[in-house]
């Protein structure tokens, strides 16, 4: 028997809970809407939360554009040790001073905090702009076919390479004396690690740490109050499950797109696109090239396409 899904198009916004993966969390949407298509835009650890933006539909087809849109996190670093995964997850793997646990976070709580506070302002400064990182051992980067995390709940030794990340701002925002932590926010760009990041911030200051929460506030245009619980997802369906019960919480497609030009054109160009063929531009403002542009028709969109030579090419169309 057939399955019956659903014509959704656009993007839901996720807040995810504590203890859910992201591939969890999507199949929970899929149970519940029956969408032809979808996929997220960017994992989330079981030990995060926050924003989990997913793509239904035709929207799937912009996830790359929603993945490389800048992210916002808050996190707390807890100091005096750092784990096998970065977070409470792991196996305490090296501690400050090389004492136990305990003990280390007594030592640093005890040292001169105001002291501790400059340090760390003074640290922060050399985690700003390009920064190298190594990803954590416990991420899901494929290595020789296989995941990192795989190789590493096998007891393999995962090395992974450095790659360069965008970090455009992190500053304290909390101390919290017990246990002792730090909170932080950070917006950053596509592919930083938090948790590497972490653990980073407490090699160079000497004290070691390691990622205690962990929220995601913000992806590209996708903000805190666009996000809604599972559970209200939920309630919202099983009160009516119609397409109309997601008009206030569905975003369009195009949402991710807001970054790259957009381009309206008219019904022969528009056939001349669909049926595979390019569309010379006329006119001296007309664009000779572009990467990606936003093709519209009667004030929907078509599809993304690029421009090569003065002509739109197509890259992406849109079944809407």
């Amino acid at each position: 028997m057939t399955k019956v899904r659903n014509p959704i198009h656009g993007w839901l916004v996720i807040d995810k809970p504590l203890g859910l993966g992201s591939t969890q969390a999507l199949g929970k949407v899929k149970w519940l809407l029956k969408p032809e298509k979808a996929g997220h835009g960017g994992t989330l650890d079981p030990l995060a939360t926050g924003l989990l933006p997913i793509a239904l539909g035709e929207a799937t087809k912009t996830v790359n554009w929603a993945m490389d849109g800048t992210k916002t996190y808050g996190f707390a670093v807890r100091w005096g040790a750092e784990t096998s995964t970065d977070d409470l997850e792991g196996d305490i793997t090296n501690t400050y001073r090389n004492a136990p646990f305990e003990s280390a976070a007594i030592m640093l709580r005890n040292m001169d905090f105001v002291a501790m506070q400059h340090e760390l302002t003074r640290k922060l400064q050399q985690f700003h702009g390009a920064v190298q990182q190594k990803p954590p051992a416990y991420s899901a980067i494929k290595v020789d076919g296989e995941r990192a995390y795989d190789l590493a709940r096998a007891g393999e030794a995962v090395e992974l390479k450095e790659r360069s990340i965008q970090v455009d701002n992190i500053s304290v925002v909390e101390w919290r004396r017990n246990p002792f932590e730090a909170v932080f926010q950070v917006t950053c760009g596509k592919g930083t690690y938090v948790r590497s990041l972490a653990r980073d911030i407490g090699r160079a200051t000497g004290w070691l740490g390691h990622v205690t929460e962990l929220r995601r506030t913000r992806v590209g245009p996708f903000q805190e109050n666009d996000a809604i619980s599972l559970e209200k997802l939920e309630e919202i369906v099983h009160r009516d499950a119609s397409e109309n019960s997601l008009l206030g919480i569905l975003r369009p497609l195009s949402t991710v797109l807001d970054g790259i030009p957009a381009l309206a054109v008219m019904d022969p160009d528009a056939q001349r696109l669909r049926q595979g063929q390019s569309v010379l531009l006329r006119g001296s403002t007309a664009p000779v090239a572009a990467e990606a542009v936003l093709v519209t028709h009667r004030g929907q969109p078509l599809g993304i396409c690029s421009i090569e030579q003065g002509s739109l090419k197509t890259k992406r169309l849109f079944n809407l």
